[in-house]
């Protein structure tokens, strides 16, 4: 297979391993809110959410980031070189936790399957966004192939970050008020 097919077929298993893992956590915050929920409405809830996260995870989400690995370590062998320049050990080193990310997902998987919950939808939607910044740093490296660039790109995210938490928050304080 050409070296054009397989980066083709890595970033289309990475996009949809990253729709995977952005909703799969959506879905999380989804499960634990429904928990909350008074018991004939519970009923109704948890089976449905159960059901789509499961299929979400088994058949798009696990199938992606097993392919994505597949695909990339095929790109790599193509340009085995670039395992001795700092930008791509910089960018595995973020795909290694991006993986872990991916295995912790699966314990909270597991765990609201079973209808145990030990986090709060507030403490998942902030869990959410450590794909994002995992998905920015990992895209300004390979694109920009420096690591300082990276870093000034994720300085400049995570003051949006920071701003957007800060923003949240005010307004679940407002609207608590109202």
């Amino acid at each position: 297979m050409g070296f054009e097919y397989l980066k083709a077929l890595h970033i289309i298993f990475i996009v949809t391993w990253f729709a995977g893992l952005f909703y799969i956590v959506r879905l999380f915050i989804y499960q634990t809110e429904a928990m909350a929920r008074p018991e004939n409405e519970r009923a109704i809830l948890k089976p449905q959410l159960d059901l789509m996260a499961s299929r979400l995870w088994y058949i798009i989400t696990w199938p992606s980031a097993v392919l994505t690995l597949i695909f990339g370590f095929w790109v790599l062998v193509y340009r085995w070189g670039y395992l001795e320049m700092g930008f791509m050990q910089a960018k595995l080193g973020f795909v290694a936790l991006l993986y872990i990310y991916h295995g912790f997902c699966h314990v909270l998987f597991k765990e609201l399957q079973a209808g145990r919950t030990r986090w709060t939808s507030s403490q998942l939607r902030l869990w959410n966004e450590v794909a994002t910044m995992l998905l920015f740093a990992i895209v300004f490296l390979i694109v920009l192939k420096s690591a300082l660039s990276m870093a000034y790109g994720m300085l400049g995210l995570v003051g949006l970050g920071i701003t957007l938490m800060i923003a949240t928050k005010l307004y679940k304080k407002y609207r608590t008020k109202s």
